[in-house]
């Protein structure tokens, strides 16, 4: 049975192990969801996801906790994670802020907000590749992706920049897509 692990320091955590177990069960894998607010879990997972909130928040709660060093590790032993907004913004090589202490699993600049405030939240049928159909993401706050190195794969975008991309067994979205009934994204980071 694997165990997937939600980092839950801040960000949709119930929503996110809902929508891994509905994933599981599509793909017919039994996967236990463990929540994840202090360091000696990590090491435990076979899959990892890192949620969105606000970055400046959880990159220091991740140092704080002592969590940061296993995730590294985590991604560094090659196994699927996934990042969603703030995660992505956590997750990348460069969050063009010093506020966040970046924990370099995903070679990827990405700016915060760049999608606007709250305000300004919207929904996009997004042609993802791997997805048969288009997936309904839905943007709050939403980063962007400005750069990507050269073993990042570009898997959606929006207005020409990308949000969503995939390095190794890392996916990262700009979006959040624990905030539909649709499961694909995490079926296509964990059970593809």
């Amino acid at each position: 049975m694997l165990k997937a692990g939600v980092i839950a320091v801040q960000g949709d955590v119930a929503e996110h192990a809902d929508a891994i177990r509905r994933a599981a069960d599509r793909h017919g894998e039994a996967c236990t969801v463990e929540t994840i607010r202090t360091a000696g879990v990590v090491p435990d997972c076979d899959l990892l996801l890192l949620p969105g909130g606000e970055s400046t928040t959880i990159s220091r709660l991740l140092v704080d906790e002592g969590i940061d060093a296993e995730i590294e590790a985590f991604a560094a032993a090659g196994k699927p994670m996934l990042a969603t907004c703030a995660g992505l913004i956590v997750a990348s090589s460069d969050a063009k802020d010093d506020r966040v202490a970046t924990l370099d699993v995903l070679d990827a600049t990405v700016d915060r907000n760049v999608f606007g405030r709250q305000a300004d939240s919207f929904e996009a049928a997004l042609d993802v590749t791997g997805l048969e159909s288009p997936f309904p993401a839905v943007f709050i706050r939403a980063p962007a992706i400005d750069e990507v190195g050269p073993d990042v794969e570009v898997l959606a975008t929006v207005d020409g920049r990308p949000v969503a991309v995939r390095q190794g067994a890392i996916v990262g979205t700009s979006f959040h897509p624990e905030l539909t009934d649709d499961s694909r994204i995490h079926g296509l980071a964990f059970f593809e």
